[in-house]
Parts: structure tokens; sequence; C-alpha cells
């Protein structure tokens, strides 16, 4: 197994030590806990955003889609989820605060762009070769990772999930960052 396909297949585990060191470290610092806690909510938004396009399936462990999503956050980039997360473990980062506040933010910021840049490749030549030219075309009009200012228009038929269904699928990542708040929160205030 290659690093491209480890870090895919343990992309929900292999953050655990960066996770422990954060909350280890962790004692929230004013503002900057508030600008964390608002890059969380944002995070998660992008996040459930992009659940609600390309549903439950990005749960997988297998490479791969049953269709190409190019509608709703997937008309602004091509990785949503991923971006969300970069935002949802910055914002962890700032809201755990602590003596190395922004060399964590540092850390954290370009373990996940190393992590989704080997993920994103494996996947990309696995979408080329599903898709062929629909998904090179994609690639030339909506950005790796960086959302585009306006959506594109790519007459993509994806229906969104109803809210209900988002929840179900996402509960996973909203229990986990609930009790990453719960746990940093609860720390500092046995550390007073």
């Amino acid at each position: 197994m290659g690093i491209r396909n480890f870090l895919f297949s343990y992309r929900s585990f292999t953050p655990v030590p960066l996770a422990i060191s954060l909350i280890y470290f962790s004692k929230p610092i004013y503002p900057y806990s508030n600008i964390g806690l608002a890059l969380i909510f944002l995070g998660e938004y992008i996040r459930i955003s992009a659940v609600r396009y390309a549903g439950g399936i990005t749960r997988t462990t297998k490479v791969g889609a049953p269709s190409l999503c190019t509608t709703g956050p997937y008309s602004r980039t091509r990785n949503p989820l991923y971006l969300g997360n970069v935002v949802i473990y910055c914002g962890v980062a700032l809201l755990a605060g602590g003596p190395f506040l922004f060399e964590m933010v540092f850390v954290t910021f370009f373990y996940f762009i190393f992590q989704y840049w080997m993920i994103i490749s494996l996947e990309e030549e696995t979408l080329n070769s599903l898709f062929n030219i629909e998904y090179s075309n994609y690639c030339k009009n909506v950005p790796r990772l960086a959302p585009r200012l306006t959506p594109w228009k790519s007459g993509g038929k994806n229906n969104p999930l109803s809210f209900r269904n988002v929840l179900n699928a996402e509960k996973r990542t909203l229990q986990n960052i609930l009790i990453f708040i719960f746990i940093i929160y609860s720390k500092s205030y046995m550390d007073l």
C-alpha cells in the first residue's frame, strides 16, 4: 500500500496525534478562541453544504465515485469537504490556544495541506479514468481546493439531500467537533 492509499484509507485516524497534541497544549486565549470557533462553524458549514450535494458516499474507504458531482459547493471547488476540514482543524488549533498557538496553527495547516494533496492526487487519477473528458473539463473550470468566487455552470443535475439526511451523514463529524470543544474547555477549567 502506497502512502496515498494509506492516507486515503486512514484519513479519519491520521490526525489523531495532532488532535492529542492540540488538547495536551491547549489553553484557550481570547480573542483567538473566538476566531477558532468561527472557523470551526465556517468549516462545518462548508462540509454540510458539500454533503448535501455529494451525499453519504463521501465516507467510503474506496477511491472513486458513482457519479461526478459538479453542483453546489462542487461548482466552486473540486474538494469542498477537504477545504472544510482544513478550516475546521485550523479553527480547532486557534480555539485550543496554548503556549505554541501559532506553531500549532502552522503545523495543522501544512499537515492537512500535505495529506489532502496526496489524497487528492490519488482521487484525481481515479476520477479521470472513470469520467475522462467530463472530469477533464471540470478540472479546467473548477480549482482543486481554493474556491472560485462564482459557481461554474456545469449543467449538472445533483439534487441536494434533505437537511435531516445531511445531519445523519455528518453526525460523526459533528460529534467529534463537539467532543473536541468540550475537552478543550473542560481542560482549561480544570487548569484554573
